[in-house]
C-alpha cells in the first residue's frame, strides 16, 4: 500500500504551523474562501506545496460556524460553493503553474454528501463537468466512494488518525465523549495497525472492513505536528 497523509490547511492557523504540517503531509486540502481562507493563504499554501512536492487539494466549506454547523444548503447553493471555491484556488494554482489533485469537502459539508442523495449525486455531478481529472478524497466505506464510479469520479477513500468510529463505519460525531483520539498511545496503535494491514477499528473494537488510500490528521490538533511526523515515519518512510 502506498499511502498518503493529508492535512486542511489555510484555515487561519499561524504561518509555521502551515509550514511545518506541509514537511510532514503528502498532500495539503487547502480551505479557499467558506469556513476559511483568502487570497494570501491560499496563495501561501500553493507555493509551499509545489516547493515541497505535496499534492494540492481545494477543501471547499461553509461560512457558519467554522464550516462546521450543520446548516441546510440546497442543492443550486451547493453547486455554486463548489464551483466558486475550487475555481477560486485552481485559479491561484495555475498562476505558480501548479495543479489541482483533489477536491475534499469540509466539515458539516463532508457529511452531507454522506448523508443526502441530491447533494452527494450534486457533487459527483460538478465535479465529473467541471474539474474533471480531479479526485475526490471521501469517507472510507461511505456513500461517495461507492457512486463515484458511476459518474466518471477517482475517489481516493480517506481514514482519520485523530477521530473515533463507530461500528458502522462513521466518525463518532464531534462533541460526543471519545471523538477524538486523544491519547498518544490509541494514535500509534492505529498507525502501526495500519502499516501491518490490520485496518481500522471502531471505538468499541469492532474490526472494520473500510479500506482507506489516504490519512487525515487534523491540522488544528495540539500535536498535530508530532502526529504526522509520526505517521510520514512508520508508513512512508523518510
Amino acid at each position: 500500500m502506498r499511502w498518503d497523509i493529508n492535512c486542511d490547511l489555510g484555515e487561519g492557523e499561524p504561518v509555521g504551523r502551515t509550514q511545518a504540517l506541509m514537511r510532514w503531509v503528502t498532500s495539503a486540502n487547502v480551505a479557499c474562501g467558506g469556513h476559511a481562507g483568502d487570497v494570501r493563504s491560499m496563495e501561501r499554501c500553493v507555493l509551499l506545496a509545489v516547493r515541497l512536492g505535496v499534492r494540492l487539494g481545494a477543501h471547499p466549506g461553509l461560512t457558519e460556524g467554522f464550516g462546521r454547523e450543520a446548516v441546510w444548503v440546497s442543492v443550486l447553493e451547493f453547486e455554486a460553493l463548489l464551483v466558486q471555491q475550487v475555481a477560486a484556488l485552481q485559479t491561484l494554482a495555475r498562476a505558480c503553474r501548479a495543479r489541482l489533485h483533489h477536491v475534499k469537502l469540509h466539515g458539516s459539508l463532508y457529511h452531507a454528501v454522506e448523508r443526502e442523495i441530491p447533494l452527494r449525486r450534486a457533487f459527483l455531478r460538478v465535479m465529473a463537468r467541471w474539474f474533471p481529472g480531479l479526485k475526490v478524497y471521501a469517507l472510507a466505506g461511505g456513500r461517495v466512494a461507492a457512486e463515484a464510479a458511476r459518474f466518471g469520479v477517482v475517489v481516493w477513500q480517506e481514514g482519520f488518525l485523530d477521530r473515533a468510529y463507530r461500528d458502522d463505519g462513521t466518525l463518532v460525531p464531534r462533541g460526543q465523549s471519545g471523538a477524538l483520539l486523544t491519547e498518544a498511545r490509541q494514535r500509534r496503535e492505529r498507525l502501526e495497525r495500519l502499516r501491518e494491514g490490520g485496518g481500522l477499528i471502531s471505538a468499541r473494537g469492532y474490526p472494520l472492513t473500510v479500506l482507506p488510500r489516504t490519512l487525515c490528521v487534523h491540522g488544528d490538533l495540539d500535536d498535530a505536528i508530532a502526529l504526522a511526523r509520526l505517521a510520514r515515519r512508520l508508513l512512508i518512510g523518510g
